[in-house]
C-alpha cells in the first residue's frame, strides 16, 4: 500500500515531530565533536590545550548543541516544568529515562574535562572576578589527576550517546522501520561526520586556520572511512527492510516514495554522502585543502545528516506494524 500525505509532516500515525528529529542531529554533532577531540588530543602533544581549536570545538560542540537539544525536548513536553521528574526519577525499563541518565553522566565528565582545560583561564576569572572561590581552584587541581580516565570515559559515553539516539527510536516497536537494529550505528557513524563538519567550520570560520593546517590534515584522515562506513549502514538499513518481509517491505516502498524519498535521493545521498565523498575521493589536495572547499563541504555535509534525522523519524512513522 502506497501512502500519499498531502502535507509530509503531519501523518496520522505522527508521535514524535521535527522536535526530536532536531535534538537527535545536535546530539549527533556534540557526539561526534568530542571523540575527534579527544583522539586529537591523545593523539598528539599539545602544551597549551586551551589554545588548540579542534580541543576548544570539543568544549563548545560537545556542550552547547547538547543544552540546546535538551531545552527542546523540555519544552516538547506536555507539561515542560515537570522535566526535573525526568531528571531524577529513573526507570531503567525506558529507553528515554536511560538516556536522560546517559545524558547526565556524560555532560558531567564533559565539565570535568572542559574545566581542566580552560584551568588557566578559569583562574584568572576567578582571580579578578571573584576571589572568594579559590577553592574551585583546588577542585580543578584534584580533577586534573584524573583527567586521563575521565577522557577515555568520555570518549566512551559519547560514542554512546550517538549510538542512543538511535536506540531510541528503534524502541518504537509499533513502526517496522524504525524497530531496526542498525539504527543506532547509522546514527553513531552520522553523528561522528555531523560531527567532523561542525569542528571544521569552527576551526576554519571562528579559528582562522588554514586548509592545509596540520589540524584539518588530522580530521581529513576520518572523513572518507566514516562516509563510507555511512553509506555500507545505510544500504544495511534497507536491505534489511527489504528482506525482512510484510509490513517492513511496505515500510521501505512507503519511504523511499514521495515526498521523504526525495528527502532521502537528494538530501541524504546526493548532497550529504556521494558529494562529500567524491570531494575527499578524487579531487586533488590543492583543492582538497582549501579553506573555502572544506567549507563548502562540511556544510554539505551537516545538510545530509540533518536530512537523514528527518527522514528517519518522519519517513519511519508512516507505516505501522
Amino acid at each position: 500500500m502506497t501512502l500519499d500525505y498531502p502535507v509530509p509532516f503531519h501523518t496520522p500515525n505522527l508521535v514524535w515531530d521535527y522536535t526530536i528529529a532536531i535534538y537527535l542531529f545536535l546530539l549527533g554533532i556534540s557526539s561526534g565533536a568530542v571523540q575527534l577531540a579527544i583522539a586529537y588530543k591523545r593523539s598528539n602533544k599539545l602544551e597549551n590545550l586551551s589554545q588548540n581549536w579542534i580541543i576548544r570545538s570539543g568544549v563548545i560542540l560537545g556542550s552547547v548543541p547538547t543544552l540546546i537539544g535538551l531545552t527542546l525536548l523540555i519544552f516538547h513536553l506536555t507539561r515542560p516544568w515537570t522535566f526535573w521528574k525526568l531528571m531524577f526519577n529513573y526507570q531503567f525499563n525506558s529507553v528515554m529515562s536511560m538516556g536522560v541518565m546517559l545524558f547526565q553522566i556524560y555532560m558531567l565528565f564533559l565539565v570535568i574535562w572542559g574545566v581542566v582545560i580552560f584551568k588557566k583561564e578559569i583562574e584568572a576569572l576567578i582571580n579578578r572576578f571573584i576571589p572568594k572561590l579559590q577553592f574551585v581552584m583546588k577542585l580543578i587541581g584534584i580533577a586534573e589527576r584524573i583527567v586521563s580516565p575521565v577522557e577515555v570515559i568520555l570518549f566512551i559515553l559519547a560514542a554512546v550517546l550517538g549510538a542512543n539516539t538511535g536506540f531510541l527510536l528503534s524502541a518504537l516497536i509499533s513502526y517496522p522501520m524504525l524497530n531496526n537494529p542498525v539504527l543506532p550505528l547509522l546514527f553513531l557513524a552520522s553523528g561522528t561526520s555531523s560531527g567532523i563538519a561542525a569542528t571544521f567550520l569552527i576551526i576554519l570560520i571562528a579559528g582562522k586556520l588554514k586548509g592545509d593546517s596540520h589540524e584539518s590534515h588530522f580530521i581529513h584522515k576520518f572523513e572518507v572511512p566514516i562516509m563510507v562506513t555511512e553509506l555500507g549502514l545505510i544500504v544495511c538499513f534497507f536491505v534489511g527492510l527489504h528482506f525482512g518481509g510484510g509490513q517492513k517491505t511496505v515500510a521501505l516502498h512507503n519511504a523511499l516514495s514521495g515526498f521523504w524519498g526525495v528527502v532521502f535521493w537528494v538530501g541524504v545521498l546526493i548532497i550529504g554522502i556521494l558529494i562529500p565523498l567524491i570531494a575527499n575521493m578524487f579531487v586533488n589536495d590543492r583543492l582538497k585543502y582549501n579553506r573555502n572547499f572544506i567549507i563548502l563541504v562540511s556544510i554539505f555535509d551537516l545538510i545530509g545528516v540533518f536530512c537523514l534525522r528527518f527522514f528517519v523519524l518522519y519517513a519511519g512513522q508512516l507505516t505501522v506494524a
